[in-house]
């Protein structure tokens, strides 16, 4: 495995995400090393850029702002480091979820009906466009930070507050409600879809990180022909962004089975509850080796 030379794993920085990367990217960290591989840790918001040097290798296991947008990308192209992931271009615009729906849209991909909200919204009008439930959420946040459901006529304002704390570019999407997936891809392969069935009212960031009762059926419940054309079409709305490397695509279902696009993960979670391996391990790739692969398809733009 010298063939790496020594890789540095990105882990921890100064996300709201920070405990979910310090989880993956420990994961991420003792799998390299159990290869053999000359991995050592690198926390941004405890180490300068200048102790990259030297290295010859990224993995990127940050999660969220200053570690997915583009900007740690931006610092690695500059250093001549080959990463893990998309590249800087991509990465903004992923962790983008507003201006990631204005891609699909202009390519003709289903995506849910949205709205872009700011203090002079007629708030009880945009609940009426698109209908209760709806999703409010910070456009550049991960993991379910800052989002509320919306189910009551009237709540649109507070939630709108929450989800600006976070973030000033905030939207309202309409609640899809037929189930929830999600579809990894590791270079140009697209792993098996899974759906996520949580026990919670949906699937937030309890659900994702602490709770041991939220289902994942993988195979899913979809029938294979549609799968894989649902496969085929995520695969084309992350190279739409400029995806590369590996990433998870999300989507939603509706009642009558129809699918809709939510979002890209370019750096997506490692941990013991995170859907990627999940996938990997149904199809037949070990966490070593599925961390090994992500590795060997760094790159820079």
């Amino acid at each position: 495995m010298n063939k790496f030379g020594k890789v540095a794993v990105l882990f921890g920085g100064t996300s709201a995400e920070r405990a979910v990367s310090l989880n993956s990217g420990s994961r991420v960290l003792a799998a390299l090393q159990g290869e053999g591989i000359d991995a050592h840790p690198y926390d941004p918001a405890e180490q300068p850029l200048d102790a990259l040097k030297g290295y010859d290798r990224a993995f990127i296991a940050l999660h969220g702002r200053h570690g997915e947008d583009g900007t740690i990308q931006g610092a690695l192209e500059v250093m001549h480091i080959p990463y893990t992931g998309s590249g800087v271009l991509a990465s903004a615009l992923a962790m983008d979820k507003f201006r990631t729906k204005l891609m699909w849209q202009a390519a003709g991909l289903p995506i849910p009906e949205f709205a872009l909200l700011n203090e002079q919204s007629d708030f009880a009008d945009i609940e009426e466009e698109l209908g209760l439930p709806l999703f409010v959420k910070p456009a550049r946040e991960g993991s379910s930070i800052g989002v509320t459901k919306v189910k009551m006529p009237g709540d649109l304002l507070s939630a709108y507050a929450a989800a600006a704390a976070h973030d000033p570019l905030v939207i309202a999407e309409k609640g899809v409600m037929g189930g929830e997936y999600t579809v990894g891809i590791v270079g140009d392969t697209v792993l098996p879809i899974i759906k996520i069935e949580p026990a919670t009212e949906w699937y937030d960031y309890e659900a994702k990180y602490n709770r041991d009762d939220t289902r994942y059926l993988c195979p899913c419940d979809l029938p294979a022909a549609r799968a894989e054309r649902i496969q085929a079409e995520a695969l084309e709305a992350f190279r739409l962004l400029g995806g590369r490397g590996w990433g998870r695509v999300d989507f939603l279902m509706d009642e009558d089975g129809n699918h809709f696009f939510l979002e890209v993960n370019t750096a997506p979670g490692m941990t013991d509850h995170s859907l990627v391996p999940m996938a990997a391990r149904v199809a037949g790739m070990s966490y070593p080796a599925l961390v090994c692969r992500v590795l060997e398809l760094a790159a820079n733009d």
